[in-house]
């Protein structure tokens, strides 16, 4: 008999998180884009936790359509695979929870740390100072990126999500999905430009590898990734414990511009 084994999805958590929402909160601004976009829905707090705790990891269209209006992160990367059209509605039109996936449809779970690991022994959840280098060739000079971001742990994965309001460059989101093995953190990064900026709503992307120091306190190393010339770069990454802690006053603390020295 095959047991269903369900993978939580660490991408929404981070994003709900990093917005500052409760489970409850996230459902009611739910609602509400459903309202607003003519496509009244009936998201819970249960229908929540169901997401995150992956039990349903594809969300009916009504709920997909007010999900990316409410973070405004694509479907895709909020850890959900495509909506399915199929999915009962009731019978007043109205969206109904989203149906249990069958166990032919569940993910396989992830690897957790090994015994020994140094992944097994060191927790990264909480709220991280990221910093970055790079040059830039339009204003020829070499600048520095800050956001604080909240890290998500599962097993061996991180995800993590820039808290709204923590970027040094006004409204440039950061997205990161890193896996520890041992001491080295190696996964991808995100970032979103402000449409209004200076690199006028630009998505960059890339690769990211840092060494954990023994600590676990502090993560170092690089980034690389294209420039607009189709050129590849790369420079300084780190990442730095800031609390560990992820509460609604931490939160709040930590959703401001990280100061630049």
């Amino acid at each position: 008999m095959t047991i269903a084994v369900h993978v939580p999805n660490d991408a929404l958590r981070a994003v709900r998180i990093g917005l500052r929402l409760s489970q409850d909160d996230l459902a009611k601004a739910l609602r509400r884009a459903g309202s607003e976009l003519g496509e009244p829905n009936d998201a819970s707090k249960r229908l929540v936790q169901r997401w995150e705790a992956g039990i349903s990891r594809a969300p009916r269209p009504v709920y997909a359509r007010a999900l990316e209006r409410v973070t405004g992160v694509p479907l895709e990367a909020l850890g959900f695979a495509l909506p399915v059209p199929m999915a009962r509605v009731s019978g007043d039109g109205r969206g109904g929870h989203d149906m249990a996936p069958s166990p032919g449809g569940v993910a396989a779970a992830s690897v957790g740390p090994q015994p020994g690991s140094r992944a097994a022994g060191l927790r990264y959840g909480g709220v991280w100072l990221s910093r970055y280098e790079f040059y830039s060739s339009g204003r020829d000079a070499e600048l520095e990126g800050r956001h604080y971001v909240v890290l998500v742990q599962h097993g061996k994965r991180l995800t993590g999500r820039s808290l709204r309001g923590a970027s040094s460059h006004p409204d440039s989101p950061l997205s990161l999905d890193l896996t520890v093995e041992q001491s080295v953190v190696t996964g991808t990064w995100t970032e979103q430009t402000a449409g209004e900026g200076y690199y006028q709503g630009a998505s960059y992307h890339g690769a990211l590898q840092m060494l954990v120091e023994p600590t676990g306190r502090r993560m170092a190393g690089k980034w690389v990734g294209f420039g607009k010339d189709f050129d590849i770069n790369t420079g300084p990454w780190e990442l730095r414990l800031m609390d560990t802690s992820t509460s609604k006053a931490t939160l709040e603390r930590y959703s401001v511009p990280p100061e630049i020295s």
